[in-house]
């Protein structure tokens, strides 16, 4: 029987031990290599700012919708937003300047989604009253209704009146830009008609969404909208 040295146990235990921990090793940095995510690319400083900006002006039109102008405050909106309030007041120094500039972002959005969609439409279809089944939800969206607070808020209000004057300037020339865009007037017809084929049309749905807006009040957009959509294509004289 053979006697095993020292130094010849402890080299046996040390392959035994390497023999045992190789695979879990191996296992765990094959593990590793595999599951390891690609390093995120930093935002860069400008990226940043427009998402905080963002997620202000989105804050902003929600708190405008649930709560109203008067219970809106730069406050409440930061903390909407979690933005600090030094942030806040860097971009937004006024209350005015706030709401004025977040529903007009928004319009700019919406204005987007229109003309996406009715880009969209099928070409079988007539696309001036279709265009109505686009415009309509947005009669009825938290932006109409953060849009109506502002309007009636700038009644009385110095400071917001002319903020909300020049947004409403700059709307009704991009819809009516747009109008005649997508529904181009016939060579015969007078320029005044055709300027006031989008305003006729975007007053009946705004004074629709505006009696639909109290619950339990009148709402007549089931039996209106329809003839409205039979309408429309005559008024704008779509091609």
């Amino acid at each position: 029987m053979s006697i095993t040295s020292n130094s010849e146990k402890h080299s046996i235990l040390l392959v035994c031990l390497f023999a045992v921990t190789l695979p879990l090793v191996t296992r765990r940095a094959v593990a590793a290599t595999t599951t390891r995510r690609p390093a995120r690319r930093r935002r860069t400083q400008a990226e940043r700012t427009a998402a905080m900006r963002a997620r202000l002006l989105d804050a902003t039109v929600t708190s405008l919708a649930e709560v109203g102008y008067a219970r809106t405050t730069t406050a409440a909106v930061a903390g909407r937003a979690g933005v600090s309030r030094g942030a806040q007041m860097h971009h937004f120094p006024t209350k005015a300047e706030l709401v004025a500039t977040a529903v007009e972002s928004v319009f700019d959005r919406l204005h987007a989604q229109f003309l996406e969609a009715v880009d969209d439409l099928p070409a079988d279809v007539e696309r001036a009253s279709a265009a109505i089944d686009v415009l309509w939800p947005m009669f009825n969206s938290p932006t109409f209704k953060a849009w109506l607070e502002l309007v009636i808020a700038a009644r009385t209000d110095d400071d917001l009146r002319p903020l909300v004057a020049e947004v409403e300037n700059r709307l009704a020339a991009r819809v009516a830009t747009t109008f005649f865009q997508l529904f181009p007037p016939p060579g015969g017809q007078r320029p005044d008609r055709a300027a006031a084929a989008p305003v006729l049309l975007f007053s009946v749905l705004m004074g629709l969404a505006v009696q639909r807006l109290v619950e339990g009040g009148p709402d007549f957009s089931d039996s209106v909208l329809p003839v409205v959509k039979e309408l429309v294509p005559h008024v704008l004289e779509a091609s």
